[in-house]
C-alpha cells in the first residue's frame, strides 16, 4: 500500500476561536502560480481583514515567502507543492503559513543583506523583508514553514 505524503494530510491550522475568515490552498511549485495566488489572496483579504494602511506589507510579505517556499524550498520541483494559509482573528489579526515539501533550512544560517558581500548580492533579502514588514515571524518544522502576523489594528 502506497504511504500518502504527510503533507497532504496535514492543513493548516490556526488555534483559537476568533477566527473570522480563513483560507487553506494548495499551489503548484512554479514562479508563474505566484502573481494570480498572490492577488485571489489579496483580494480575499481586502474585503476580511486586510486595511488599505496594510496592503502593501502584506502583500510584499506574502509574495516573498510563497516564492521562497516555490524556488528555494521546492526548487520548482512540479511534483512538490506549497500550502497557503490565511486567516484573520479579531484578537490576533491577520494569520499567514506558507508551507514548502523542501528539505529545510536553518533562518540564523541565512546572511544579512545590510553587511559584507551580501549587500553586492542579488538574492538574500526575502526574509530581511518578511522580518520588516510583518508584526511577527516564525519559523516551523526545520524552515519548511513560515508563519506572518499583522496586527489589524497597529498601535500609531
Amino acid at each position: 500500500m502506497k504511504q500518502q505524503n504527510e503533507f497532504e494530510l496535514r492543513p493548516c491550522e490556526f488555534m483559537g476561536s476568533n477566527l473570522t475568515w480563513s483560507v487553506d490552498i494548495v499551489v503548484a511549485s512554479t514562479v508563474e502560480a505566484i502573481s494570480p495566488v498572490v492577488d485571489q489572496l489579496m483580494q480575499s483579504l481586502k474585503t476580511s481583514c486586510c486595511t488599505p494602511e496594510q496592503e502593501i506589507a502584506v502583500e510584499m510579505a506574502l509574495r516573498e515567502a510563497l516564492a521562497n517556499a516555490i524556488v528555494h524550498g521546492n526548487h520548482e520541483d512540479l511534483h512538490k507543492k506549497v500550502r497557503v494559509c490565511c486567516a484573520c482573528d479579531a484578537k490576533r489579526g491577520m494569520l499567514i503559513a506558507v508551507k514548502d515539501q523542501g528539505e529545510g533550512f536553518d533562518p540564523s544560517k541565512i546572511p544579512s543583506p545590510l553587511a559584507g558581500q551580501s549587500i553586492l548580492s542579488e538574492h538574500g533579502r526575502g526574509i530581511y523583508l518578511i522580518n520588516l514588514l510583518m508584526d511577527e515571524v516564525q519559523f516551523r518544522n526545520g524552515g519548511t514553514e513560515i508563519r506572518m502576523r499583522k496586527d489589524l489594528h497597529p498601535t500609531r
